[in-house]
């Protein structure tokens, strides 16, 4: 079948099994062209590994670290007229290339959120690794089932307290508008907190200890994002701020059982994913921060992102902020990128678009994130999207 990207708001239905390889590759090249990380862990589980940030972490990993990974993911398998979920494309393009090094890579799919994926973890770990090393926590799903009462929670990104009206991008037709956001229930913000706060964090670490497969010394990172003020009327005070004050907490309590620099919330810069496309106000201030630090030199994607973390904040004396958490989000809100970013905010409209900030850019990279408007890939080729080449 000929593969072609069909877009619906902040949804990609479709993925290419080519770009998703190339995609792949280009990432691993650009993690080998900086070099060995000689003191890596060795031993790495990412919780969310098929795309963005986690995708990235299991790479440098392995092709920096030289480390053997598992990796956990919910993906959707191709059929001979479907294509699969980019992530099903990802973690088998990853695997062959891993297995290329000589490393024997592990990838189970299926829900992170479950208990019985757990008990599999915790029996593939034994028979493959003894122990882990560090394990990395890389998940973003809108919905959670809690396997102590059944109960199935759905996040809901609202302000809280009072309606927020807040400017914000159609990203397909390139128009900027001010919307008004309702806020948030207190069941919603519960429900919020049940999906992207931290007690799935917690709970995969406390039956990974209870089993006794956790190294002296180990060590687990949660990926998350705080953001500038720009963003925090739907973001750091809404129902998502909520969810990461209980991830701090969280942290704080593995840190209680097993050791002060066990377990670290690591604040990213902003970068295009599709959960982060679903959130008002943030695919508009991520064109602007785009182009503002394209022109500063300081722009990162994801791998740029996780190859600076592993090699620089991974070390037992590693500066952490006032909440302990590490910072890689440094950059993003430096003075100087910020009083750019916030002398634009204002002159923002559909008519300055593309003048103050990069739309095209913020568009490729949502593509990208699908295996599409990936140089060298032929996308007029018949393709089974059952296949990933190697």
């Amino acid at each position: 079948m000929i593969i072609e990207p069909r877009v619906r708001g902040f949804i990609c239905t479709t993925a290419h099994p080519a770009g998703c390889a190339k995609n792949v590759r280009e990432q691993i090249a650009y993690v080998l062209r900086q070099g060995p990380i000689p003191d890596c862990p060795k031993r790495v589980a990412v919780l969310g590994c098929s795309t963005g940030y986690g995708l990235a972490s299991r790479i440098v990993a392995t092709f920096a670290g030289g480390a053997e990974t598992i990796g956990v993911s919910l993906e959707r398998e191709p059929s001979a007229s479907r294509t699969g979920s980019a992530g099903w494309y990802n973690n088998r393009a990853f695997e062959i290339e891993a297995q290329k090094i000589g490393r024997s890579p592990l990838t189970l799919e299926g829900d992170a959120f479950s208990d019985d994926m757990k008990k599999t973890f915790i029996d593939r770990v034994r028979e493959r690794f003894d122990q882990l090393d560090l394990l990395v926590y890389s998940m973003a799903a809108p919905v959670r089932t809690d396997p102590d009462t059944g109960k199935t929670y759905r996040s809901a990104i609202k302000p809280l307290g009072a309606p927020v009206e807040i400017k914000t991008l159609n990203t397909e037709t390139g128009e900027v508008f001010e919307t008004t956001l309702a806020p948030a229930s207190e069941d919603e913000a519960i429900a919020t907190v049940a999906v992207m706060g931290g007690d799935d964090w917690k709970r995969w670490i406390d039956q990974l200890a209870d089993a006794g497969i956790l190294a002296p010394g180990f060590r687990t990172l949660n990926y998350t994002y705080i953001g500038s003020e720009l963003t925090w009327p739907i973001y750091w005070r809404g129902t998502l701020g909520r969810a990461k004050v209980d991830l701090d907490r969280k942290a704080e309590a593995i840190r209680s059982r097993l050791g002060q620099d066990a377990a670290r919330v690591v604040a990213l810069k902003a970068v295009v994913t599709q959960a982060s496309s679903a959130i008002p106000v943030v695919p508009l201030y991520g064109t602007v921060l785009f182009k503002v630090m394209k022109q500063l030199g300081l722009h990162e994607g994801c791998i740029e992102q996780i190859d600076r973390l592993f090699r620089t904040r991974l070390g037992p004396a590693v500066e952490v902020d006032e909440a302990q958490r590490v910072r890689l989000d440094d950059w993003e809100l430096s003075p100087e990128v910020q009083a750019e970013v916030s002398r634009r905010w204002p002159l923002l409209s559909t008519e300055t678009l593309g003048e103050l900030a990069d739309l095209a850019e913020y568009r490729s990279q949502f593509l990208r994130l699908f295996g599409f408007g990936i140089d060298g890939v032929d996308y007029a080729q018949d393709v089974d999207p059952r296949v990933v080449p190697a």
